[in-house]
């Protein structure tokens, strides 16, 4: 794979570069291109495909993004250091790369890319999750992106997936399964990474659904489930009574029993729940 690009490997693009990974930015590196290669086919065929990658690093998925056939890329870097090996990539790919140095809660991605689009990244993990949550509640549905292909630590993507009455289950998988196909495609190990993390990792591909899966306006349901999950032990008569006064004739009426708790309801009844406060 690194002779793939005429490229140098990733080690030593790093030791060249100066590129140790820094914790405030949420870096941890992949070094291994068939590793990133892998990843980046999880994200389906590309060709054809703008694709946008956030916090690229030294350039490993990037490499695979584009050597898996994706149409352009962009690369989103917080990390000035990392601007010289990017554009490396970028000449040996022309006209296919393009890097802007920022925050990616800044950019908009309709600015620099082109439909259709897929989102694929390893996400910095100070960021993932807000980052996960704007892709899914934004005001117009289906989104700007067809796909995301993100990498987090084990434990947010097995929140994304869960199911009712599983721990996990909270706020991320309602949010996620009421617009989107989730799944878990591939576990890493802290070794896959340098330095490496304390704890495993895993992709998890999300495709949009043309529309959500049951009819609610998405600010009431948010409302809902933040509200319902951030006191997640109580019943949810005591949890959702500041949404309304009359909030267990409320459940009743969505087939929700005011004695659950938010864990034990489906996402159906949620959004049922959302339709009778709305």
């Amino acid at each position: 794979m690194s002779t793939i690009d005429g490229l140098p490997p990733l080690r030593e693009v790093i030791a060249s570069h100066d590129l140790r990974a820094r914790k405030a930015l949420g870096q941890n590196f992949l070094l291994d291109l068939n590793l990133t290669a892998k990843i980046a086919r999880q994200a389906g065929d590309l060709s054809g495909m703008d694709v946008l990658e956030i916090g690229p690093g030294p350039g490993g998925l990037t490499r695979g993004l584009l050597a898996e056939g994706a149409r352009r890329v962009l690369a989103i870097e917080k990390d000035a250091r990392c601007l010289p090996a990017l554009e490396q990539i970028a000449q040996a790919y022309p006209g296919r790369l393009e890097v802007i140095q920022g925050d990616a809660l800044q950019v908009d991605p309709l600015a620099h890319l082109s439909p259709p689009i897929a989102v694929c990244a390893n996400l910095p993990y100070n960021v993932g999750t807000e980052l996960l949550v704007r892709w899914l509640t934004p005001d117009d549905w289906p989104p700007f992106w067809q796909t995301l292909t993100l990498m987090f630590q084990r434990e947010v993507a097995e929140r994304i997936v869960a199911q009712p009455g599983n721990k996990a289950y909270g706020r991320l998988a309602v949010l996620a399964q009421w617009r989107c196909e989730a799944r878990i495609v591939l576990g890493l190990p802290p070794s896959a990474f340098t330095p490496a993390p304390k704890v495993a990792s895993a992709v998890v591909h999300l495709r949009a659904l043309p529309e959500p899966r049951f009819p609610a306006d998405p600010k009431v349901l948010e409302r809902v489930v933040a509200t319902a999950f951030n006191q997640r032990r109580k019943m949810l008569r005591a949890a959702l009574k500041g949404l309304s006064p009359e909030i267990e004739s409320v459940l009743e009426r969505a087939g929700i029993e005011p004695t659950m708790r938010a864990e034990q309801v489906s996402l159906e009844r949620f959004c049922a729940l959302a339709r009778e406060l709305a």
